[in-house]
């Protein structure tokens, strides 16, 4: 089962870090020698390669330029790119506010066939309400202290969540059923937000699955997670996005989703479970 979202992460800066001993190695060059021709401590030749340091744009051109294989910077930046955007620090991904994460997404939804979805603590994105979504974002914007650009970035939610009812699209969503007694915003924005499940879990194209305070288990609860297809999973943590796009961790999350399943009920005891917590708003 999934233990390290970041592992993914880890082994691509690992293999791009083994690529650059590799070319010192090849060009005869000592640590202390590639640090002399980069103009750099001998130390920082030392912490790229044990992926201690991330190299930037710059050091790996100097790396490879002190290597003879200026051809070879082109990939590598490529590649450290791409192994930089697997872990992307909210703060960074927010820093202009939150409606154009939401935007950027809207290509993955709308290739995306099969989304499936756990969520262990809020409503899924796709399925949330105006006011839910409003109160939400809300939170997060004071919690991370980003600009606050609330509403814009509430319609464009929304506006990605249009795949839900348009295109060839499928969904198993999965929620714990402390989420429906999460309370985001007031009692009427959780009723709301409550009675469109009702609504949209009729659709024959979406499978809403709710895991019961009984159930007995032999899955725990995970962190919330996405699998798009059979091409990547997106993992939200409390600090950071991170992307996951090695098989084999596409494969554990796939398998943690499986055994999940298998925890919840869908249809009308789902329904029943809903209905249970919006009697009990107050």
């Amino acid at each position: 089962m999934p233990t390290s979202p970041s592992s993914s992460v880890q082994r691509a800066r690992e293999t791009i870090a083994a690529r650059l001993r590799e070319m010192r190695l090849d060009a005869g060059l000592t640590v202390e020698s590639l640090a002399d021709r980069c103009g750099w401590h001998k130390s920082k030749s030392s912490r790229i390669e044990n992926t201690k340091t991330l190299p930037s744009v710059a050091d790996i051109r100097a790396w490879c330029a002190a290597c003879g294989v200026d051809d070879q910077a082109a990939d590598l930046i490529a590649a450290s790119r791409s192994a930089d955007s697997m872990y992307v620090e909210w703060r960074r991904l927010h820093r202009t506010g939150l409606r154009r994460s939401q935007e950027s997404r809207v290509p993955l939804y709308e290739r995306t066939r099969l989304f499936r979805i756990y969520c262990a603590n809020v409503i899924p994105g796709l399925l949330q309400t105006e006011a839910y979504a409003t109160a939400l974002l809300s939170a997060i914007t004071a919690f991370r202290g980003t600009p606050d650009d609330v509403t814009e970035a509430v319609a464009a939610r929304l506006a990605r969540s249009r795949v839900v009812e348009e295109g060839n699209h499928r969904f198993g969503l999965l929620v714990e059923e402390e989420v429906l007694r999460h309370r985001m915003g007031n009692a009427a924005t959780m009723r709301g937000q409550l009675e469109y499940l009702l609504t949209i879990m009729s659709l024959p194209r979406v499978s809403f699955g709710v895991i019961p305070f009984t159930a007995d288990r032999h899955m725990w609860p995970v962190e919330t997670f996405s699998i798009f297809d059979e091409d990547r999973v997106t993992v939200e943590l409390v600090s950071a996005a991170i992307t996951v796009t090695a098989p084999g961790e596409i494969d554990l999350y796939s398998r943690a989703y499986a055994e999940l399943q298998q925890l919840a009920v869908y249809g009308p005891n789902a329904r029943a479970l809903i209905r249970e917590a919006i009697r009990a708003l107050r």
